[in-house]
């Protein structure tokens, strides 16, 4: 299934997904941009979540192989958390094509608010280190997996949700659990990647241009992150919710200008 493309969108896409890999880098939440950039050029939701998962994942992948270089993260000590990535992904994604698309009506504005909360009042959170709430077997094996399964059925903020889950449950760094997020989020793009393509969701031609943009975006995105720059882009990704929010919400005749 594909859709004609004209070249203002693709110029538009291009650079919302550098944007959204800039940030998705640093604290998550790239998918707020991009997602809605999808829509806003009338791309069906399950078509749109598609293609996100396509060009998110090689994001993820450059932010991921960048920390990996980095030595910001350890694969030996973080590969179970990945496989449970990866399970929690898939059954969302399985779960998304069996039930109506227009569901997702619904998650939109709540995502958007819950994300822009957390980072507005928690403005402190992940600064240094503290002890753990919870032990690393319950996080492993629920924390991990539900928003995995987020991640498969709808996607924007599960990189943030991450980040979160880590600093909160598991008394991680901000740039520590941007690092893990990076990985685990990118364990969830390829799983539920591969249920989209299988169920032929994918519009390739408006992914092809976005990876673009989103490699290059998240390239640059972990060299801030690693040199300390989630303290500056925190007000930013509130303002970006807000402002998707304001603007999904004029889409629908909910607000008026």
């Amino acid at each position: 299934m594909e859709f004609s493309v004209s070249f203002d969108h693709l110029v538009l896409l291009f650079f919302a997904a550098g944007l959204a890999g800039f940030i998705d880098a640093i604290a998550g939440g790239g998918g707020l941009i991009t997602l809605p950039a999808l829509l806003l050029a009338q791309i069906p939701p399950i078509n749109a979540l598609a293609t996100n998962k396509l060009q998110g994942s090689f994001g993820t992948f450059a932010s991921s192989l960048t920390m990996l270089r980095r030595g910001k993260v350890d694969l030996t000590q973080i590969r179970i958390l990945f496989l449970s990535s990866l399970i929690g992904s898939t059954l969302g994604a399985i779960l998304l094509l069996a039930i109506d698309p227009t569901s997702l009506d619904l998650v939109v504005p709540l995502v958007l608010g819950a994300i822009a909360l957390y980072f507005g009042l928690q403005s402190g959170a992940g600064a240094a280190e503290t002890p753990p709430r919870i032990g690393a077997g319950l996080y492993r094996n629920a924390v991990v997996p539900a928003i995995g399964f987020y991640d498969g059925m709808f996607g924007p903020g599960s990189g943030s949700f991450f980040s979160a889950s880590a600093v909160f449950f598991r008394g991680q760094s901000l740039v520590q659990a941007t690092a893990t997020a990076k990985v685990l989020n990118f364990s969830a793009n390829i799983a539920s990647l591969v249920v989209f393509i299988c169920g032929r969701k994918v519009l390739w031609s408006f992914g092809a241009v976005m990876i673009a943009g989103n490699m290059l975006g998240a390239y640059l995105g972990t060299l801030a992150a690693i040199g300390g720059g989630a303290r500056l882009i925190r007000p930013v990704i509130v303002a970006v919710c807000l402002v998707m929010l304001a603007r999904y919400a004029w889409q629908r005749g909910l607000i008026l200008f």
